[in-house]
């Protein structure tokens, strides 16, 4: 294996996951191979991710192509294949479906390792996986990655307050 980059937040001799099976779901990294997937999953749920994930109108909107979303899948694998961030399509266990995403990233306010953003579609989150993905998320992350500490925005530390950390952090 290659040395991690310099700037890397995680261990040269850390290997992050590239499939995760759980119960009634799995993890593999976002990428070309799901394209369709990711993409179907995000515009069912537009509005939905618009007003819990994005807190914003630029992602997703009505107006993303397939190929838009491709572009997007070879920049998380470059980003995942450089060590500078790791980004899961979370799957139905045939891989046919998307049913929302997991983000671990570097984290810009000190005194945290990591980031780790999640969101679900529309339909899971009424049939309360986001919940589920959440809990089984952090234990995840706590039982198999490097870190100390992890910042969930919107979830354990309220988005206002984690935009101001990254605000005065210049993130």
């Amino acid at each position: 294996m290659a040395a991690a980059p310099a700037h890397s937040f995680i261990p040269a001799d850390f290997d992050p996951p590239t499939l995760v099976e759980a119960q009634g779901f799995k993890l593999v990294p976002l990428g070309p191979d799901v394209v369709e997937q990711d993409y179907a999953a995000y515009m069912s749920s537009i509005e939905h991710l618009q007003q819990t994930f994005s807190r914003s109108t630029g992602w997703p909107h009505a107006g993303l192509t397939l190929a838009d979303s491709m572009v997007d899948m070879e920049s998380e694998a470059a980003r995942f294949a450089a060590r500078e961030s790791f980004a899961y399509g979370v799957l139905t266990p045939d891989g046919q479906y998307e049913l929302g995403s997991v983000y671990v990233r570097p984290s810009p306010v000190a005194g945290y390792d990591a980031v780790v953003s999640l969101w679900v579609t529309k339909a899971q989150y009424d049939a309360g996986f986001d919940a589920v993905l959440y809990r089984w998320v952090r234990d995840w992350v706590a039982r198999e990655w490097p870190f100390e500490k992890v910042a969930y925005p919107g979830r354990a530390i309220a988005w206002d307050e984690w935009d101001a950390l990254a605000a005065e952090a210049g993130g």
